[in-house]
């Protein structure tokens, strides 16, 4: 195997109202190819994994921290902070994902070498996800449209929604400021004293949640609002 990239995850600390798990801010978002009807409306493909609300936040989340893969850190040269950044490390190749480095760490059978490391290894929908994206071409693609507001049950929308924005920070008992957003129990918690929501809604006093890459749509907050509304359920 070529040189394994080092997707190791440092732990970030602080409190969730001061301080939070520091990204590198990413560069202007790259200019996105949107499926359209022949009227020009959105429409999202269920089949089709879209980089920009997909994969990318899922993997700033999980790699691109200060001290891994951020523009300042850029551990073994490998900056993976944007879609640009990504393409240009060479370890992505368009539809083979068993050649392409950033898939084959994920699926490492070797504990040591596997990125980023147990505890922390993405899920195994995580890593389909990321195959599927290489599958289909590697493409700088995004599309919103498949966002339901009337959608918010827990396993179903919350769960997945925190596994691809938070949890590379917010996981296990060394969690960054002590925020578990990894189960039903945690995210609860964290809804206390209004953080949870006035982070990803970026209120005054609050520190902006995911610190860097493509935050929360409007549509994921206002399912997000709609869940805690009806009690938080664990659905």
């Amino acid at each position: 195997m070529r040189q394994t990239l080092s997707y190791t995850i440092l732990l970030c600390t602080g409190l969730l109202l001061g301080t939070s798990c520091t990204h590198e801010p990413l560069n202007p978002i790259d200019p996105n190819p949107i499926d359209t009807t022949g009227n020009g409306s959105r429409v999202c493909d269920p089949d089709t994994v879209y980089f920009q609300q997909e994969v990318l936040p899922l993997i700033v989340s999980s790699c691109a921290m200060s001290g891994c893969h951020d523009a300042a850190s850029a551990q073994e040269g490998v900056v993976l902070t944007s879609y640009t950044s990504i393409m240009n490390t060479g370890d992505v190749k368009a539809g083979q994902p068993n050649n392409s480095e950033l898939y084959e760490v994920l699926v490492e059978t070797n504990p040591n070498k596997i990125m980023p490391p147990p505890p922390a290894s993405l899920t195994a929908a995580q890593i389909q996800l990321i195959k599927t994206w290489i599958q289909q071409g590697a493409q700088n693609n995004s599309c919103e449209s498949g966002c339901d507001t009337t959608a918010y049950t827990f396993s179903s929308t919350i769960q997945p929604m925190m596994q691809n924005f938070c949890v590379g920070c917010h996981a296990g008992a060394t969690a960054s400021a002590y925020v578990q957003l990894d189960s039903h129990a945690g995210v609860v918690a964290a809804l206390s004293n209004n953080r949870l929501m006035g982070a990803v809604t970026h209120q005054t006093g609050y520190a902006a949640m995911p610190p860097s890459g493509n935050g929360l749509t409007d549509c994921q907050i206002r399912q997000l609002e709609l869940w805690v509304a009806a009690g938080a359920p664990n659905n």
